[in-house]
């Protein structure tokens, strides 16, 4: 055996099976790059792990066609491509996609997606004939482009996960909004708090909100058009809401239409007051004029999309992902727990 700076020379050994060659012990090296979408959420990531964005040029030719390149070398790396969805949803994806595929001929190593929000997440079944299922074909084509790994958080359907071949990291919000509310709410609030799921689709995730606040809860029947986009009718209330604050959890709020009907019916049930806490802000028009509705008396989300400076609007509290995602990163490229951040729930 043979040793030639750094490297250890292995001899040819049949009786073990072992091939000659060299041993090399290398360092991982974990990088954080950015699609255009949301370049702030992905520098507060960075800043949080320890670390800055790879530079990155992103250009779009007159012809429309996307382009992006890393102006650095990412050969052998861990890299994380965060990219959120909102607004020109297709255009960022497609950036994604030319990004993974510039990741993968770069030859890095590993490469991750983070995507806060994932795109065409309520296409995730067929509810009529000749539907797609788009959210599997997201999965398909991340994976095609060269994504060995995927996350994200709060997806809008678990089985989501089984869509993608490989590694899924699903984190919660959760900790991030209870946090707020347990330094937020009154001692007074907290006696008369009933958690309210918007839908039976949200009943589980509301039942663990219920457990961790100690509070009752209520659930909300709905009934949507398949027919018509956004548009829902409240039926019922399931549960005591009178007289009681009420918050409203969900996972994401686009036009605001579930959201307001659910605080309106509320009100009318007499609940004394509605807060409504949701992970994703995508704020499609007319939410930001919605949310303003009497019946809702405060929303809080989190940054996981781009919220625009004239989405904001009184009453709104928007906390960072950053931390989370840091965290889940930094588990991830240190062949960590993820689970562990969520009690055994991941």
């Amino acid at each position: 055996m043979a040793r030639k700076g750094k490297h250890r020379l292995v001899d040819l050994d049949r009786a073990n099976d072992i091939a000659p060659g060299l041993e090399v012990k290398t360092r991982k090296r974990l990088v954080v790059v950015s699609g255009s979408s949301h370049p702030e959420l992905a520098r507060q990531v960075a800043e949080q792990i320890g670390t800055e964005l790879a530079p990155t040029e992103h250009r779009v030719f007159a012809s429309g066609e996307l382009y992006a390149r890393f102006e650095v070398s990412v050969r052998g790396c861990d890299v994380f491509v965060v990219q959120s969805f909102r607004g020109s949803v297709n255009q960022q994806l497609m950036e994604l996609l030319i990004m993974l595929d510039a990741l993968k001929r770069a030859s890095a190593k590993r490469i991750t997606v983070v995507v806060p929000y994932f795109p065409y997440s309520r296409q995730d079944k067929k509810g009529r004939g000749r539907e797609p299922i788009s959210a599997r074909l997201v999965s398909d084509l991340l994976a095609t482009a060269g994504a060995d790994r995927v996350m994200s958080v709060d997806l809008h359907a678990a089985q989501i996960q089984g869509f993608f071949d490989g590694p899924v990291d699903h984190l919660f919000a959760k900790p991030v909004l209870l946090e707020h509310f347990e330094a937020t709410l009154s001692a007074e609030d907290r006696e008369k708090l009933t958690i309210v799921s918007p839908d039976m689709g949200r009943v589980r995730v509301a039942d663990t909100w219920s457990d961790s606040l100690d509070a009752p809860l209520a659930i909300i029947h709905k009934r949507r058009d398949p027919t018509v986009a956004n548009q829902v009718s409240v039926h019922e209330i399931v549960g005591r809401v009178r007289g009681r604050v009420c918050l409203l959890v969900d996972d994401m709020i686009d036009t605001g239409g579930t959201i307001v009907k659910a605080a309106q019916a509320l009100k009318d049930n007499g609940a004394e007051r509605v807060i409504v806490a949701a992970t994703h802000a995508v704020f499609s028009d007319p939410a930001t004029d919605r949310l303003q509705d009497a019946s809702i008396d405060e929303v809080v989300v989190t940054d996981t999309v781009p919220l625009p400076v004239g989405k904001h609007f009184p009453g709104l509290t928007v906390l960072p992902i950053a931390p989370l995602l840091a965290r889940a990163i930094h588990e991830v490229f240190e062949d960590g727990s993820v689970t562990s951040m969520f009690d055994g729930a991941a």
